[in-house]
This record gives structure tokens, sequence and C-alpha cells, in this order.
């Protein structure tokens, strides 16, 4: 039993790690209707950068909110340079947000190189809690009940305040908030910060526990695509949901099937889409 609770619980931390990322990813492609490949390349920035600041300042909460503000300033060059280039064709998002990945990847080696990077986690996160017949890491419980916070909080955002009402309503016609004279752009481009931010505080954040390495962008993305896929595109519940199923399937496929790691979120994945092709919560845009 003991090994059992200590692998839910890893599959329950790993879920609430890639809620906080795909829920970045969700605002952006569920909501904007931007493809943005370069949210796992946000990801390992938001990492690099929080990982620099805390070593040199010793503070956590200083390089987690770095994080965050950094990759929100690049979520603005992204959207203002980039992007508005290509709104409403999803082929030439893909490729172009690709390319940015490249670039940011690159740019990551030339800087911190190709080393495994690890988050420094403040004294009182450290070492382990009882629960009940195990010990589990206290910093892995933080990032569990950080992941349900951030899922309140967004809900809230988006359902009870007059900015969500926006942004759902922009989606919809965005003409007609344009024409009660409300700048939907400015709207549109804060989301889009918000979710750069949120894959920034995930990398500072899953930095701790995954580390940090060249390739940890495109693993954090495939997941996060998974995530959004099976929840639903633009559905928060759905991406908490889709979070629990990849976290819990990872966790547990690894142990009884490891040979199979892959094909134990893929493939039920693979099943959820062909009876609901769009997503367990997902509707038609």
């Amino acid at each position: 039993m003991g090994v059992n609770l200590f692998q839910i619980l890893n599959g329950l931390t790993f879920a609430a790690l890639l809620f906080i990322v795909a829920s970045g990813f969700t605002l952006i492609f569920g909501l904007l209707r931007i493809v943005n490949l370069a949210h796992g390349a946000l990801y390992l920035f938001g990492g690099l950068v929080g990982y620099t600041i805390a070593s040199r300042t010793g503070s956590f909460v200083l390089g987690a909110l770095s994080a965050m503000v950094f990759v929100a300033a690049l979520g603005v060059v992204l959207d203002q340079g980039l992007l508005r280039f290509v709104r409403g064709v999803e082929l030439r998002q893909v490729l172009l947000t690709l390319g940015v990945a490249f670039v940011l990847n690159d740019i990551g080696l030339v800087i911190w190189g190709g080393d495994t990077y690890t988050m420094p986690v403040p004294e009182v996160l450290r070492g382990a809690t009882r629960l009940g017949t195990i010990f589990y890491p206290k910093y892995r419980l933080f990032v569990l009940a950080l992941g349900v916070v951030i899922f309140i909080l967004l809900w809230l955002l988006l359902n009870k305040t007059r900015l969500g009402a926006l942004i759902r309503a922009g989606v919809d016609d965005p003409e007609m908030v344009e024409a009660m004279g409300i700048n939907i752009r400015r709207v549109f481009l804060g989301t889009f910060m918000l979710g750069s931010a949120l894959a920034g505080l995930g990398g500072a954040v899953g930095g701790a526990f995954l580390t940090l390495y060249p390739s940890a962008d495109a693993e954090i993305l495939v997941f996060s695509l998974a995530v959004v896929i099976i929840g639903g595109r633009g559905s928060l519940a759905g991406a908490a949901v889709g979070a629990l199923l990849v976290g819990l399937l990872n966790s547990i496929g690894q142990v009884l099937f490891p040979e199979l790691a892959y094909f134990v979120i893929f493939g039920p994945m693979a099943l959820i889409l062909a009876f609901r092709p769009l997503g367990l919560f997902g509707k038609t845009a």
C-alpha cells in the first residue's frame, strides 16, 4: 500500500505541474485560437531564468516571479512582433511558433549551455513529511497545493469577473465587443501574457523536481498537448481532468509497464478521441 500511495501522490503532483503549464496553453490555444508550439520553450526559458535569479539571490519566490515576468514579456514580443501577422491562419502559426521554439532553444544553449539545472528549493519545503505509512517530499505537496490554487483563481477570473466575460465574448464575437468601445486586442494581449506567465511559472516550479535540460521543453509540450486534447480545447475543467489522467497514467504506467509508458498515456487518449473528437469537455467553436 505504501508504494501504491507513493505512486498516486507522484501522479497527482505531476498532474498539478502539468495543469499549471497546460492551463496557460489552454488560454492561448483554446480561448485565443492561437497554436503556440513555443509554449514548451517558454516553460524551459522561464525555468532557466528562475534558476538563475533564485541561485544568485537565494530567494525561490523572487526566482519564480522573475520567470513569470520575463516570460510574459517574451509573450508580448511573440504576440505583437510576430503572431499578429498570422492571426487566423493556424498552419502559419504552427510553423512560426515552432521556429521560435528552435530559436529560444539555441539562445538557451548559448547562455546556459547543455547542462542540467535544478531550481533551488526554499528551506521550509525541503525534506519529507509523514503521510500515513509513508514519508513524502514537502515540495511536491506544495506543487499540488499550488496547482489547486491556480485552478481556483483561473476559474474565478474566467467565470466571475468582467475580464473573463470579455475574453469569452471576444472569442465568440470580437467585432461586437469592439463596437462597444472595448479594445479587444488589448484584452487578448493580456490573456496571452497570462498564458505565457503560467508557462514561466511552470518552468520555475517544475525545475525543482523534474530538473531543467535542453529537451525538457519538447517533453512538457507533448504532455501539455495531451492534456488539452483529452480535456477539450478552451475548457479549464477539461485541462484539470486531462492533467489528472495524464499525470496518474504516466506515474502508474512507468511502474507497471515501463516499456509501454507512452502507450499507457496516448492509447487512452486515442480511445477518448475516437468517441469524443472534441475531448471530454470540448465544445464546437
